[in-house]
């Protein structure tokens, strides 16, 4: 079944206007205007992150739903896609957020706003811990590009926490992934947006 409604979440510390989701943004205006397409500013609370998401899509139909996430969007879409039971692709997903950002409780700047500031509380790392999930049900509804020369996350953890998905693996590349717009006719044929 085609995807009507796209949910896309973008990595820590990034934002709507990260190169990735302006890419999907633009697939999806140029080629699937009718499909809903949600890409939120997303708390640096995870907690009230998946708050405001399940706020957003409550409505959505499930069995055509499908989510995209980079980086920590990666472990969040997972957490939606499990609960939702709808397809799910990852891009360089992180898989152990509460260990990975212990290391970044503090005050932030976004990448996207050098002017722009948040706090990164002690809290957010047992709320990360809370949407933490084990081997995923389905994992045919997963996608996963991983880049093996990801400088922030480790190829192998991010490959083996989706065993049975399918998994495009990346020469080199980086956390970025860039070249993204490459990849982006396999993304979008396995969500049935060609």
């Amino acid at each position: 079944m085609p995807t009507t409604h796209l949910l896309y979440l973008h990595g820590f510390r990034s934002s709507p206007q990260s190169a990735k989701a302006r890419q999907v943004a633009a697939w999806m205006q140029g080629r699937h205007p009718g499909v809903r397409w949600w890409c939120p500013q997303l708390p640096p609370s995870p907690k009230e992150a998946m708050q405001m998401l399940a706020d957003g899509i409550a409505g959505w139909p499930r069995a055509s739903m499908a989510v995209m996430g980079s980086s920590l969007g990666g472990f969040y879409a997972t957490h939606v896609a499990e609960t939702c039971g709808c397809k799910a692709v990852l891009l360089n997903p992180a898989v152990n957020a509460a260990r990975d950002l212990a290391k970044y409780v503090g005050e932030q700047i976004c990448w996207h706003d050098p002017d722009g500031r948040f706090f990164f509380e002690p809290r957010f790392i047992d709320e990360l811990r809370a949407l933490t999930h084990g081997p995923v049900a389905r994992p045919e509804n997963y996608f996963a590009v991983i880049a093996k020369g990801d400088e922030v996350l480790d190829w192998r953890e991010m490959s083996g926490r989706y065993p049975g998905a399918q998994i495009r693996l990346l020469e080199g590349g980086d956390h970025a992934i860039s070249g993204f717009e490459l990849h982006l006719p396999e993304v979008m044929d396995f969500l049935g947006l060609s």
